[in-house]
């Protein structure tokens, strides 16, 4: 029998990079375009499921179709991904000196089209910003496209106080679920 085969529905070079962590690596990288604006009054955790599922879904394949999605939620606020410098800003603004929750979630869509997910969610708390250093992380340009206004894996992890819950899952694929997921989907992993 052999191995299943995954496809990736995601463009994330560090999902990617994640999901090697795990020694799996993708039959196919096929991402996923939807529409990815959050509905009126949805929570930051249903629109995170929401996301993921859809993306699974959008991917026309025979095998298993693996996607995530990643929230940054201040409160019950679902913070964008940073296109431009004002809203990297503004998001870095708001989260400075408070915590706030990373909801990570993964879907697994089988070759049948039945479908499993998982989510994770991690407090992380930034110290409080000064201008000076908001104005050198925005110069770094790591914010671009980036939920939440910043990328943990890279300068924005020496403002971090404090994290609880997983770093893989704040980076954008959180692995323990994710290896839980394929496990039960027959997938070998060490």
């Amino acid at each position: 029998m052999s191995a299943p085969e995954l496809i990736l529905a995601s463009a994330s070079p560090r999902r990617r990079e994640l999901l090697s962590r795990l020694g799996i690596e993708p039959a196919e990288v096929s991402p996923a375009e939807i529409d990815e604006t959050p509905a009126a009054g949805e929570s930051p955790r249903d629109y995170a499921f929401r996301m993921a599922r859809e993306k699974a879904l959008a991917v026309n394949a025979d095998g298993y179709v693996l996607a995530g999605d990643t929230v940054v939620a201040a409160g019950h606020r679902i913070l964008p991904k940073a296109e431009d410098e004002a809203t990297a800003r503004q998001c870095l603004q708001l989260l400075s000196g408070r915590r706030h929750r990373v909801l990570s979630a993964i879907a697994l869509k089988y070759p049948d089209g039945s479908m499993r997910d998982r989510l994770n969610e991690t407090t992380v708390r930034f110290k409080r910003l000064s201008n000076e250093e908001i104005d050198a992380y925005i110069a770094s340009g790591e914010w671009h496209g980036k939920a939440g206004g910043y990328a943990i894996q890279g300068g924005a992890e020496g403002l971090i106080q404090r994290i609880d819950g997983s770093h893989s899952g704040v980076v954008g694929l959180p692995l323990y679920e994710t290896r839980a997921l394929l496990k039960s989907a027959g997938f070998e992993i060490g």
